[in-house]
């Protein structure tokens, strides 16, 4: 688990395919070294550290992990957002993140007003679903708040310090980011779907909560 506050970012140093997914190298951010096994989002994708030394760290990447991110198109020399595990009883200053990538959104338009910028984002339609506006969204494992929402495509408002210490201020239009919506409105949908389609002799209903004031 994640809260999409970005620690470090770190250059790709290499991708190496393998029969049945990748290894993913980065260069090593941090002083102290990660542990194998352990947890890292790199851009918003929750990875296992499968090597470490002191300039590089390693990641295995499944084939699953590569189709559903922007992992593929990485290249030595790019830069990527790095966040550790949250441990229990540490704060969650951003939003709750599973490192589950959803899918990918393509960049629409970053537009800098003084030292702030709006992103706009257009997200695949079966991922819309799951934003609202003022709602959580993560781009490239950034916690960000959504302020508008127009079908599929929604824009947030980028402070300065993100900008700078995050990969987002160098994005650009066509640029394609890894998107993961909010947990808690993927089970309402689901649950809400389920419900729909529920008997009527099955219990709870939507036309009974609506009769209950819901």
């Amino acid at each position: 688990m994640f809260t999409g506050i970005i620690e470090k970012t770190a250059r790709v140093t290499r991708l190496a395919a393998r029969p049945s997914g990748a290894t993913l190298s980065v260069t090593n951010p941090w002083d102290t070294l990660p542990g194998l096994g352990e947890s890292i989002a790199v851009n918003g994708a929750c990875l296992t550290v499968v090597s470490a030394n002191q300039r590089e760290i390693s990641f295995d990447v499944s084939a699953e992990t590569l189709k559903k991110t922007t992992f593929s198109r990485l290249a030595p020399g790019d830069v990527a957002n790095l966040e550790k595990a949250l441990r229990l009883g540490d704060d969650v200053s951003g939003h709750l993140v599973a490192g589950h990538v959803d899918g990918v959104g393509d960049v629409l338009a970053l537009e800098r007003r003084a030292d702030f910028a709006d992103l706009r984002v257009r997200v695949p339609d079966d991922l819309a679903v799951y934003l609202v506006p003022k709602g959580s969204v993560a781009v490239d494992g950034v916690s960000l708040t959504i302020a508008s929402l127009s079908g599929n495509e929604f824009t947030v408002a980028v402070i300065p310090e993100t900008l700078s210490r995050t990969t987002l201020g160098a994005l650009r239009p066509g640029s394609r980011v890894n998107m993961e919506t909010d947990m808690l409105g993927k089970y309402v949908i689901r649950y809400m779907s389920q419900l729909q389609s529920a008997p009527a002799s099955s219990g709870l209903t939507l036309k009974r909560l609506e009769e209950l004031g819901f």
